[in-house]
């Protein structure tokens, strides 16, 4: 008989919060990491938290467990080669420092107030599973319901609002309402980051309001700086699970699904070994969990298709470099968060090449600088960077990724004069490297791109989006799903919150 009845793929936010609350649950968990530390993403692709569930923050304890905050609300400032910059403090740039029209005041406080409102609206779905849209399906109409009201309760106007900006692009949204390029780079930035999408591509708002509805410590689109940086989120939540009584086994990659009597049966190591269980969560990407760990031999023909179908293009590349100081922004806090976006116009120009496999002259930067808020015991600072956007598939992948790295050393380089000079060390991850390091197919940070037609009832695709994997026994609990990515742990604790309702 197997010794545990639950077995986890992935000891990622997402793996880590389904193994505590099935534990909880009585579950005997196996939580299985092919990485020599669990963390996934946490570890050394994402370097901020912007929706970190706060049923996984509370339940889970993770502040009784050692998670401090370096900065809860970081600042964000809108980096200008002359110097002019915008600095824009509070959640959603609450407060513009710098010179900016009175009218574009005006105008920003208006627009962020609706955007930020609509979004806490949208906020109950990502602690849902998402409505099975078919005759007879067991949905939560009530809960459905109360969103629906809450929706219609902000007015008739703003409802109308609502569903006319829903569905068009960040681009043309900017437009009719501020006039300050450097205001509209730094929004344009944060509403197309880790996806496949420049700010004129159609329905690109739905996503900025999906991130707006996140949160930090209970403040609606507050971006927040760990103290140790992002990994110290999987460091606790790896406590969290060790009280549970959760086993968790590192440097063990699972090579395949065990499928018997068509269902699941446990896994097989890449070394050959079986573990058995009668439920297999995957906190892996659907793409990768079917087609690589599944097989399509136990798949009908229409899943095969979809999951092969399914729209994973990463855009984003993740630069990391060493410096023997701390680097000069024309006066600028180096604490903040620092965009390079120049306009709207200039993220737009940074993706067009991007669609055709090539990499952008001048890619739009976010940049933190962990060092500044906790220095290095070496002395020296350490600089993390977003890069956008990046090809996921170029002709040669070698000449794009010195490319990419040379067209961020200079965009750098305009912004803080002598920063190159300061370089000890520099490595960059490309989409592609993304997806052989971290498991995302194209080295989409979401695990799947996370658009319209790839979200909520469609997440990941028709058929699975309840968390219920095609082959009983299996589950999917990964960005992948429902309600997409960042380090939020929000997918494994409904999947876990579905497994629950299932028995």
């Amino acid at each position: 008989m197997p010794s545990f009845d639950t077995i986890i793929i992935g000891a990622g936010p997402n793996g880590l919060a389904a193994a505590y609350r099935l534990a909880t649950k009585g579950a005997k968990v196996l939580l299985l990491e092919a990485g020599a530390i669990a963390g996934g993403g946490a570890n050394g692709l994402a370097h901020l938290s912007y929706n970190l569930d706060p049923r996984v923050l509370s339940e889970m304890g993770l502040p009784k467990l050692g998670l401090a905050w370096a900065d809860s609300e970081l600042a964000t400032t809108a980096l200008s080669p002359d110097g002019k910059h915008l600095r824009l403090e509070g959640a959603l740039a609450e407060r513009i420092s710098g010179e900016v029209s009175a009218a574009d005041r005006k105008a920003w406080a208006a627009l962020r107030g609706r955007l930020l409102r609509f979004a806490k609206v949208l906020s109950p779905l990502n602690q849902m599973t998402p409505p099975r849209i078919a005759k007879g399906a067991d949905t939560p109409l009530f809960k459905l319901g109360m969103i629906g009201l809450k929706a219609r309760i902000m007015g008739a106007k703003n409802f109308r609002e609502l569903g006319r900006i829903l569905l068009t692009n960040v681009f043309d949204l900017l437009e009719d309402e501020i006039s300050d390029p450097r205001l509209k780079g730094a929004l344009a930035f944060d509403a197309v980051l880790g996806g496949w999408a420049g700010p004129r591509s159609p329905n690109s708002v739905l996503p900025w309001l999906v991130r707006l509805s996140g949160q930090t410590l209970g403040v609606q689109g507050a971006i927040g700086l760990p103290k140790g940086g992002m990994a110290a989120i999987g460091a606790v939540m790896v406590k969290a699970v060790a009280d549970k009584g959760v086993e968790l086994r590192c440097n063990a990659r699972v090579a395949r699904i065990l499928v018997e009597g068509e269902k699941v049966a446990g896994v097989m190591l890449e070394g050959g070994e079986d573990l058995r269980a009668d439920r297999v969560v995957s906190s892996l990407a659907p793409k990768t969990t079917l087609l690589s760990l599944v097989g399509a031999r136990h798949l009908d023909a229409g899943m095969t298709t979809r999951a092969r179908h399914q729209k994973s293009r990463g855009g984003a590349a993740r630069l990391s470099l060493v410096l023997k100081a701390l680097p000069d922004f024309m006066g600028a806090n180096p604490k903040d968060r620092l965009v390079i976006a120049g306009s709207d116009r200039d993220v737009e120009l940074a993706f067009n090449p991007v669609k055709y496999g090539r990499v952008p002259e001048r890619p739009a930067l976010e940049i933190v600088i962990p060092t500044a808020h906790e220095p290095a015991k070496d002395g020296m600072h350490r600089v993390s960077i977003v890069a956008q956007f990046a090809p996921h598939a170029p002709a040669d992948r070698e000449a794009a990724r010195k490319a990419m790295l040379a067209a961020c050393l200079s965009q750098l380089e305009t912004h803080a004069p002598g920063i190159g000079k300061l370089v000890t060390s520099a490595e960059i991850l490309m989409p592609y490297d993304i997806e052989d390091q971290f498991g995302l197919p194209g080295g989409n940070w979401h695990a799947g791109e996370l658009s319209v037609e790839q979200m909520l009832f469609l997440r990941p695709m028709p058929g699975i989006a309840q968390y219920k994997g095609p082959v009983p026994g299996l589950w999917l609990a990964s960005a992948g799903c429902h309600p997409g990515g960042g380090i939020s742990g929000s997918a494994g604790w409904n999947a876990a919150l579905a497994m629950e309702a299932a028995e």
